[in-house]
């Protein structure tokens, strides 16, 4: 058990990360507008965020696990060690990476220096959510933007009054948001985890009531990663979301994290794929999407709403040569990482 935790380090590494640098895409507008304190950001993304990697997180591990099933420990370490490093990186330049452009570079990583097969459907799955996520919410944010408007011109509410309410739902969307990023992303943190340590967190029953996984009890530890990122290191990459990118009102912050929220619920609810497809109806792939682009995806999208004017578009610019170097980095450094744990440690990495 010693050694499956001490390989789990890198794992709790990345969720550390996860939490430093992906907080800010869940509370930074509502932390940059200063309607929400640091603390109290903190404290409800802690706490949602675990809850929804524990009882939502199963879902998109799926099909992470497609695009590589490691069953070696010291592989999956090295994996997540690559990706957390990558993310690092990015979160010291006070970057929103993101994390799960991370762990899929780093997985093709392995699957390169392991030879193994690239499931190429999977692949095309994820990197398409990575398109989509971001015009999905920004679509949704100039929507919700136009209903909030037309519906504060016909009810009329006192500005402290106004401002109350807003601070309520900037918690409330915030909460959501929280669950929604634990339940999408715990895989990109543990899901390379899950097939080396099978034996090791097994089922158990709770007082004969309530039946906890072994995939519950690893994405635990991994919120609980999560939830040290979030107090220690996210204050920064906040201020970056919340007031660099576009100078967002305490009703457009609201409107930012809500839209973001659902798009991420989108890609992470078994039960509304399963609803979806008992109705014949079309479903979302369960896939860890990127919180950070869809985020950014809301903030364009409520500027667009107003006109498009005052749009940072060097920020956005450096945001997006982040995205697209975040995979490439993490992948080359998986293949360097593999190499010398495989050929210095001697240990067997696929």
């Amino acid at each position: 058990m010693l050694v499956v935790l001490i390989f789990l380090t890198s794992g709790l590494f990345l969720g550390w990360s996860l939490g430093a640098n992906d907080a800010a895409n869940v509370w930074g507008t509502a932390v940059g507008t200063r309607v929400v304190r640091f603390k109290v950001a903190a404290i409800f993304c802690s706490v949602f965020v675990i809850i929804g990697a524990v009882v939502s997180g199963t879902g998109a591990s799926h099909t992470l696990g497609k695009l590589g099933s490691i069953s070696a420990l010291p592989g999956a370490f090295t994996v997540a060690l690559a990706a957390a490093l990558a993310v690092y990186w990015m979160t010291k330049a006070a970057l929103p990476v993101s994390t799960s452009q991370a762990i899929v570079g780093s997985i093709i990583g392995w699957n390169l220096f392991s030879g193994t097969h690239i499931d190429v459907q999977a692949l095309q799955k994820i990197v398409g959510t990575w398109l989509f996520s971001p015009i999905l919410t920004a679509v949704f944010a100039i929507i919700l933007y136009h209903i909030i408007s037309r519906l504060l011109k016909r009810v009329k509410i006192h500005l402290l009054r106004l401002d109350g309410w807003t601070r309520l739902l900037l918690i409330a969307a915030g909460a959501f948001g929280s669950y929604s990023l634990g339940a999408n992303n715990i895989a990109n943190v543990m899901g390379v985890f899950i097939e080396s340590t099978s034996e090791v967190f097994q089922d158990f029953s709770l007082a004969g009531l309530v039946r906890i996984t072994g995939v519950q009890q690893l994405f635990f530890l991994g919120g609980i990663a999560i939830a040290v990122g979030v107090f220690t290191y996210s204050k920064r990459v906040m201020y970056t979301v919340g007031s660099d990118i576009y100078k967002l009102s305490p009703i457009t912050a609201f409107i930012v994290v809500l839209s973001s929220a659902i798009v991420l619920f989108l890609f992470a609810s078994q039960g509304l794929k399963d609803f979806l497809v008992s109705q014949n109806l079309p479903s979302f792939p369960l896939v860890p999407v990127s919180s950070s682009q869809s985020i950014v995806g809301g903030v364009i999208g409520v500027g667009i709403a107003r006109g498009g004017r005052n749009l940072n578009l060097k920020i956005i610019g450096k945001i997006g040569l982040g995205w697209i170097a975040t995979p490439i980095i993490a992948a080359l450094i998986s293949v360097v990482c593999l190499y010398i744990v495989q050929n210095v440690f001697d240990l067997p990495v696929f």
